[in-house]
């Protein structure tokens, strides 16, 4: 039997000249969730990501057996 984990991280965009401030500015924050969570055993599994607003919406999936 598997169990299934999902993790959203939200980014808000802002006014720059770079064009990959987001993906900078979240690296670190979505390394350590994947730490975290390879820690309990679960591997990631797919990724997927939205937009609304100035926002961004990560989701990460993961999974592990149990």
């Amino acid at each position: 039997m598997r169990e299934y984990k999902v993790e959203t991280l939200i980014y808000y965009s802002k006014i720059t000249t770079d064009s990959n401030h987001i993906a900078k500015s979240s690296q670190k924050e979505i390394q350590e969730k994947l730490n975290e969570y390879s820690k309990q055993g679960y591997r990631l599994t797919s990724t997927d990501a939205t937009h609304f607003g100035f926002a961004v919406y990560i989701y990460l999936y993961f999974e592990k057996e149990v």
